[in-house]
This record gives structure tokens, sequence and C-alpha cells, in this order.
């Protein structure tokens, strides 16, 4: 709920991405490249946070196998606005491991969007959005 009582409404996934795109940039000029990637987490987790996002830090996902379910199989980095799904990569290169990544992680959530942000060398992004 808002200061107002109201529940609070959020954004829509490409709305969330754009404002993530945002937050990324200001932690590129603050930080720069080459930080370790638990660094920008760091950072990153602010900068939204500042930004009035709501957060999911670091929540974990359960993998569900037939009938057996495994709580905290994976962790992700952030949950955006309950509709994205933010990987913080400190890589020269996304790779299709990545892709992969963030793909499983869209499957198993039922989210429709999910950012791999670079913080290494630059501030690039991939997006995937799974329809």
């Amino acid at each position: 709920m808002d200061t107002e009582g109201s529940p609070r409404v959020f954004m829509r996934p490409n709305e969330a991405s754009h404002a993530v795109i945002g937050c990324a940039m200001r932690v590129h000029s603050a930080i720069g490249a080459g930080v370790l990637e638990s660094a920008a987490n760091l950072c990153m987790l602010h900068e939204m946070r500042d930004a009035g996002l709501h957060i999911e830090d670091q929540p974990t996902i359960t993998l569900a196998c037939g009938r057996v379910r495994i709580p905290g199989a994976y962790r992700v980095d952030f949950i955006v606005e309950k509709c994205l799904i933010v990987e913080i990569k400190a890589v020269q290169k996304l790779l299709p491991v990545h892709r992969a990544q963030l793909l499983t992680y869209l499957r198993i959530t039922g989210l429709k969007l999910a950012r791999a942000q670079r913080v290494c060398p630059c501030a690039r992004a991939a997006r995937l959005l799974c329809e």
C-alpha cells in the first residue's frame, strides 16, 4: 500500500525495463566499468530503490521436476515491479548460456520479460521477451 492507503500499482514489463536501463546508466556513470558483479549488484539495488522501483533482491525460485519440488533451486539477482527479471553480468560479452539462464528463469516463473545487464566494460544489455 502507498502512503494514502490505496494498493500500489506496479509498472508493466516494458516500463520497468526502461526504468532499469536508466538506473544502469546512472550506476555506470557513478562507478565506471570493470567492477565486481557483487559490487554492481549492490549499486543497482540502491539505485533501483532510490528510483522508487519495487525490488525483490536475490529471490529464490522453486523448481518442479515431476512430482518433486526443489525450493531454492535457483536464485535470480532481482525481480523488478513483480514483472521483470534482472541479472547483472560482469562479462565482456553476453553468451548463449546467459540467454539460456534467462529463458529458464522466465519459463519457471511464468514472467514474460528478463534483462541481462552487463556492467563490464560498458552498460549494454540483452532483452528477452517470452510470449
